[in-house]
């Protein structure tokens, strides 16, 4: 396999797509951007599970990204994050 398209502490968008196929990225995760907390491993596409083994494995990041850049009208501690785990193929560099 192939080198982390990612680091931890990296900026990240998530991607802003709807495949019309099964996804595991919630709707309020995309467009959104965080930060890389650590690498978790590889796992198959979930993507491509339904239709057979989930091939190629793909690596997973859990990002953390705060709540008010999900809820805007969040009014909790400012430190307060969500973290999640993606698949690569759903990251983008955030600039």
């Amino acid at each position: 396999m192939s080198e982390p398209k990612f680091k931890p502490g990296q900026r990240v968008r998530i991607a802003d797509r709807t495949p019309l196929t099964h996804h595991r990225v919630p709707a309020y995760a995309k467009g959104k951007v965080g930060t890389v907390e650590r690498i978790c491993g590889v796992h198959g596409d979930p993507e491509k599970y339904i239709r057979g083994p989930g091939e190629p494995m793909q690596r997973v990041y859990r990002v953390r990204i705060p709540q008010i850049e999900l809820w805007g009208s969040y009014s909790g501690a400012p430190k307060d994050m969500l973290e999640i785990e993606i698949f690569e193929h759903w990251l983008e560099v955030a600039t």
